[in-house]
């Protein structure tokens, strides 16, 4: 997309909105605390969350995973709701979906599946972030391998807003005109 996401501005219910701020109100109205990992010296807006930053850029998603597991379960969590920023039609409904079969089933991890997995849209066990501290010491950045070495339950949902991800300008005018600042 050539600039960060976090802190693209959208139309939100409210008014102008940043993508960080968008995702951290709909997961905090499900879930506390709520973790932001952020690249070293990205700028964010303040947020009602925990900010922890990434010690190294470019790493991918499965070393961010890890930390913010680590500090759920540091808290005393069992499981976290895990998502990318790049989501602007989160929905609390999608959590809500999820948490119930995450609790039911003892799984490790529990995705929405709509023809395809998205990872970063899941419930995860906490103590993971072990597993996922082995794998990246052992090379791996995607969190396809944690999910294919780990109990993972797939939930079958129709394709939805909820689940789209934006990764260029076109992806994020489709789902949520921008404000592009």
């Amino acid at each position: 997309m050539g600039r960060d996401k976090a802190t693209l501005v959208i139309d939100g219910p409210a008014g102008p909105i940043t993508l960080v701020e968008r995702i951290v109100s709909v997961v905090a109205a499900r879930c506390a605390p709520v973790y932001v990992i952020a690249a070293p010296g990205q700028a964010l807006p303040e947020l009602p969350a925990v900010v922890l930053r990434d010690e190294v850029r470019g790493i991918g998603p499965l070393l961010a995973t890890g930390r913010g597991l680590r500090a759920a379960a540091e808290f005393g969590l069992e499981h976290a709701f895990v998502c990318a920023v790049d989501m602007p039609e989160l929905t609390t409904e999608l959590i809500d979906a999820l948490s119930g079969p995450a609790e039911r089933l003892g799984a490790d991890v529990v995705l929405p599946w709509d023809g395809r997995d998205h990872y970063l849209a899941g419930i995860y066990r906490t103590a993971l972030f072990t597993t996922v501290a082995g794998l990246v010491d052992a090379g791996e950045r995607s969190m396809r391998a944690l999910v294919d070495s780990v109990d993972t339950q797939r939930i079958v949902m129709p394709e939805q807003p909820a689940l789209a991800n934006v990764n260029t300008v076109a992806d994020l005018e489709a789902v949520a005109p921008p404000r592009l600042r």
